[in-house]
């Protein structure tokens, strides 16, 4: 793939690089609520620490905040649950 600048897609689009970063924690969290073990718990935070990273990105340069936002929430969504699983891992 030919790239269009001489900067990464990841510092052209911030906002797409955290939209990404959610979706993935998201279903990294989900693979952690249905086979509560503690390394899909691990990675699940892993992935949370990566959208959070990618969220001050799009934050910095201001972009596309209606989206960062909604994707924000979304995100602390996971996080609440992400954070019941590993509660729940914790008492086996």
């Amino acid at each position: 793939m030919a790239k269009h600048s001489d900067t990464s897609w990841k510092q052209d689009h911030p906002s797409t690089l955290f939209s990404n970063s959610v979706q993935k924690a998201d279903r990294a969290v989900k693979q952690a609520m249905s086979h509560p073990q503690e390394i899909a718990v691990e990675h699940a935070f892993n992935s949370i620490e990566h959208a959070e990273n990618a969220f001050q990105n799009a934050v910095q340069v201001n972009e596309h905040m209606d989206t960062v936002e909604q994707n924000k929430e979304f995100l602390e969504q996971a996080k609440q649950q992400l954070n019941e699983v590993k509660e729940i891992v914790e008492e086996q």
